[in-house]
């Protein structure tokens, strides 16, 4: 890592330590997401990393976003910083579209939603819904892309004027439906190559894997040192071999999951690379429900209480392996690019991590 990522590792998680606690975590589920750490991240310019200084973002690259992203997972941090740096705010900026000063979210094709763009005298007019919608409730601005007559538009919507039906994920993460009806679009621009659908898909499957990754250390951490603490029989259950069992599966989960996301941020120069971000949301939800369940099991019934941090980790372990595609979803999506590739190209990329030529997901 550089010296100027450590540096944006360091301040995030010295805020986060402060502002994501597990007691604040508990507190803040009811709302759906936790205001003041999103006030603090904005100010010290989290909330737009990666996003041009010239659009109005914090500047910097993927992988830094990345870092705060993880730092975000590992403390069960309820806060749009994916959906308004890696996707709406990167989506504004390619358009030449104004930032919103607040959080952004964005519509990323659910199986039911349906979308509606039209030009009118009185302007650009949308309608349709979409269904669980990130911070949807919280957002300032709603960036979709949308097809008019075969060409791909920006879309900004001003979330206020939207009717907004409330929903939870697992973890009490605001997921909600989002409901058009002829409302006016702020903004819209046809989408320059390379913003699309797909690359919003991809780049939040990047951002629910790599804060996957956090999550997974942090449960790794509180693995050991309760079964290092806690005692059965005279001796610490960490020196039991079915609880060490237990603690070399999250460990291995961990560190592959880590890797993984860590190549995926690193390689994502200057965009995500789809088998990179394909194979990291694949070993991410994978190891989640590994590790999780593991986890509990090393920790008896105290890991299902909600006075315990362990809970809020798994909870979100859990839901975010399905959200921006499964592991199914990326599994079949990465097996039909092999085969469009040939078996040619099969042994350089897995060697060199080379982009195949012609091959057209890895571009998006």
């Amino acid at each position: 890592m550089s010296d100027d990522r450590s540096f944006v590792a360091e301040a995030a998680t010295s805020i986060l330590q402060d502002h994501s606690t597990p007691e604040t975590v508990r507190r803040v589920e009811h709302r759906g997401w936790n205001e003041e750490l999103w006030s603090v991240l904005a100010e010290s310019g989290f909330t737009t990393i990666s996003v041009p200084e010239t659009a109005g973002g914090s500047g910097g690259d993927i992988a830094d976003a990345c870092v705060v992203i993880k730092a975000v997972g590992q403390f069960a941090a309820a806060v749009p910083v994916v959906e308004t740096a890696l996707l709406a705010g990167w989506a504004l900026a390619a358009a030449g579209l104004e930032l919103p000063i607040g959080p952004a979210t964005t519509g990323v094709g659910q199986s039911a939603d349906t979308t509606e763009l039209r030009k009118t005298a009185q302007g650009w007019r949308l309608s349709g819904r979409l269904h669980r919608v990130p911070w949807a409730h919280q957002a300032e601005r709603l960036v979709l892309i949308v097809p008019v007559d075969g060409v791909d538009h920006v879309v900004s919507v001003r979330a206020p004027e939207l009717e907004i039906l409330p929903g939870r994920n697992l973890a009490g993460e605001t997921r909600d439906t989002v409901v058009f009806d002829d409302v006016p679009a702020e903004a819209v621009a046809p989408a320059p190559p390379g913003v699309s659908v797909e690359a919003l898909r991809l780049r939040g499957a990047l951002g629910r894997a790599v804060a996957t990754a956090g999550a997974l250390a942090r449960v790794a951490d509180l693995t050991v040192q309760y079964t290092a603490a806690r005692e059965q029989f005279g001796r610490p259950l960490a020196r039991f071999q079915a609880v060490q069992r237990h603690i070399v599966r999250i460990a291995e989960r961990t560190q592959a999951a880590g890797m993984a996301a860590d190549t995926a941020a690193l390689n994502a120069d200057p965009d995500p690379d789809f088998f990179d971000v394909a194979a990291a949301k694949i070993i991410a939800g994978e190891s989640g429900s590994t590790a999780a369940a593991a986890a509990h099991q090393a920790h008896g019934a105290i890991g299902m209480t909600k006075e315990y941090e362990l809970g809020q980790l798994t909870r979100r372990l859990w839901t975010w392996r399905d959200e921006f595609g499964s592991e199914s979803y990326w599994s079949r999506l990465l097996g039909q690019q092999v085969v469009m590739d040939g078996a040619s190209e099969l042994w350089p990329r897995l060697s060199t991590g080379r982009v195949p030529h012609g091959s057209t997901r890895s571009q998006a």
